[in-house]
């Protein structure tokens, strides 16, 4: 399985002079995602995508030797069907700002990778969400709750040509370390409580 990171956002709901994904959580987030999936021992290879949105993110990656893809910087969803159509291997897909990711909630995730489906996606619900003091404007209805998108999916890469009109198959994995995403400088500030 390859792992990939979504690091090319513009972050432009934090409203920072720098990018969102060098803000500090005892290390800069991006390099906190990367050591998660790093080891987590999962992936034959990880790669970044970054774009001319995060120019500073990919110093920060190059000056750590990691392997980068750069982008378009068009939008998440174009961002990753350009390197979806590069790949034939089952793909881990996390964004970069999931500062509380580990290496055992990557290793619980992946065991719900289904190779007959082509599209998983990992979910929590808006109550489980809310409980930590978070909200997300991105939601689906699933097995009769509200949930939230974690920003986490698990592809079987060789079944696509696009990602129009693929069918998702949802888990549900309420954990702070898949829902605590960082989007807000309240997020950043609710995120050294916990």
């Amino acid at each position: 399985m390859i792992g990939i990171i979504m690091a090319g956002g513009k972050g432009s709901r934090m409203k920072l002079p720098k990018e969102k994904l060098l803000l500090k959580y005892k290390k800069p987030i991006i390099l906190k995602v990367a050591d998660a999936l790093s080891n987590s021992n999962c992936f034959s290879t990880i790669i970044f995508i970054t774009s001319k949105n995060s120019p500073k993110t990919k110093q920060l990656l190059q000056k750590n030797n990691y392997e980068i893809f750069e982008s378009s910087g068009t939008g998440y969803v174009e961002d990753l069907n350009q390197i979806l159509k590069l790949l034939r291997e089952p793909v881990f897909v996390t964004s970069a700002d999931l500062p509380l990711l580990d290496s055992e909630i990557i290793k619980k995730v992946t065991k719900f990778y289904d190779p007959d489906k082509v599209w998983t996606t990992i979910l929590v619900t808006r109550k489980f969400l809310q409980s930590l003091g978070l909200s997300s404007d991105y939601d689906v209805t699933f097995q009769d709750q509200i949930c939230n998108y974690t920003g986490i999916s698990m592809i079987n890469s060789q079944n696509i040509s696009n990602l129009d009109n693929i069918k998702e198959n949802f888990v549900i994995l309420n954990d702070k370390r898949l829902g605590f995403n960082i989007n807000t400088k309240e997020d950043f500030s609710l995120l050294s409580t916990t």
